[in-house]
């Protein structure tokens, strides 16, 4: 009998609904016969709610970044927000929980804790059967990913899994798989033939910028840095459907070209996987989903104004696995490049770490293990008495 596969995503940034994406393939692909279903749990809410969960988060990350650093770090406990987030989920969600119960899926994966909350109620309650399976799309794991009630974990790395068995959950259930991206990041590429085709050099260094997503770009000021480079190079940018900063780039680079410094400007693309794989560099933010996707394409990466909380710890598993090089200043921005193209050997050894550590079947490993555990497998509870207990342990790690 064929199995009903419910996957969640929330657009509160554009990862979560990528990574679903790629989960949804990835069933799809492993077993054509199941019925994948994979919806925004925010469509079944009211226009406020839906708000305050994407506009809002893209606000503070365009207008107060500091203040979401400070509220990613002081939410990081374990449960210490849960009831109040359950409650408001709960009466925002009402449409959302009669779809899920119309459809009855066998397996649920989300990849965002908000609706894996409104899953694991709805089983605590005995209003749903079915297995729930949470899918980190970062390499860090916030404590709002915690649920009480669960059947596996789907991780980006060990370290992750290590913090996650140490606060307590069982080793059996959490599953180093990385983060699910499409399977076209897994495809050979001829670099020289993707830059030919595009009008590019295929001897001169290439940067792929990524102006990011969510309309807060550090491509202006990577621009900036790199017209100071004193060495050919070319540099495609990702605009996205950013009409406006493609717009004011194009301008700038109309202005004030540099003699050594060719740019090309995207708006939006579905053909990233070939810009990667043409590319030498990649310039930008490390968002969960990005970053497996220059990992799978053994990109080494220059990190620029990361977001404080999710990006920033992304940053520190790069730069500790020699994956990447971070500038916190676009003023020096050309003068780290030019010593990294300088010494290629660098080059090579941050694309062997990318090579080692990127998992570009990450979506067909969550698919293949969820379609192949027993129906009858039970969840995973974790009672109040061990919530409290993961408080303490939490807390003292952080004061260690």
């Amino acid at each position: 009998m064929s199995k009903k596969v419910l996957i969640l995503s929330v657009s509160a940034g554009t990862g979560h609904v990528r990574a679903a994406q790629a989960l949804e393939k990835a069933f799809r692909l492993e077993d054509p016969a199941a019925e994948v279903v994979h919806f925004d749990a925010l469509v079944y809410t009211n226009k406020l709610f839906r708000d305050f969960y994407s506009k809002l988060y893209i606000k503070m990350v365009q207008d107060a970044p500091t203040m979401l650093g400070w509220l990613y770090k002081t939410s990081d406990e374990p449960w210490k927000t849960d009831k109040m987030r359950l409650m408001l989920d709960r009466l925002n969600t009402r449409p959302l929980i009669k779809f899920i119960s119309e459809f009855n899926p066998d397996i649920v994966v989300c990849t965002h804790f908000l609706p894996a909350e409104i899953i694991a109620y709805l089983m605590a309650k005995k209003k749903l059967d079915t297995r729930l399976s949470i899918v980190v799309t970062d390499f860090d794991m916030h404590a709002m990913w915690l649920c009480s009630l669960f059947h596996r974990y789907f991780v980006a790395l060990d370290e992750t899994k290590v913090h996650l068995e140490n606060l307590g959950l069982p080793a059996e259930r959490v599953t180093v798989s990385g983060i699910p991206i499409d399977p076209v990041f897994n495809e050979p590429w001829d670099r020289a033939a993707i830059r030919i085709e595009a009008g590019l050099d295929p001897n001169i260094p290439l940067f792929l910028v990524s102006a990011g997503a969510m309309g807060v770009s550090p491509a202006e000021g990577v621009i900036e840095g790199l017209f100071r480079l004193q060495r050919p190079a070319q540099v495609v940018i990702v605009c996205g459907k950013n009409e406006e900063l493609k717009a004011r780039l194009a301008e700038r680079v109309e202005r004030a070209a540099s003699p050594h410094v060719r740019v090309k400007l995207l708006g939006f693309t579905t053909e990233m996987h070939k810009w990667m794989a043409a590319a030498d560099l990649f310039i930008g933010k490390p968002g969960g989903l990005t970053t497996a996707e220059a990992l799978a394409m053994e990109l080494p990466m220059v990190i620029v104004s990361p977001i404080p909380g999710q990006e920033e710890r992304n940053s520190d598993h790069l730069l500790e696995k020699g994956m990447a090089i971070k500038c916190n200043e676009f003023t020096t921005l050309a003068y780290k490049i030019t010593q990294l193209l300088e010494n290629p050997a660098a080059i090579e050894r941050m694309r062997a770490q990318a090579r080692r550590y990127g998992r570009p079947h990450a979506a067909r490993e969550i698919a293949r293990v969820l379609l192949q555990e027993p129906s009858s497998q039970e969840p995973i509870a974790v009672p109040e008495e061990q919530q409290a207990e993961m408080q303490k342990v939490a807390t003292l790690g952080k004061k260690s």
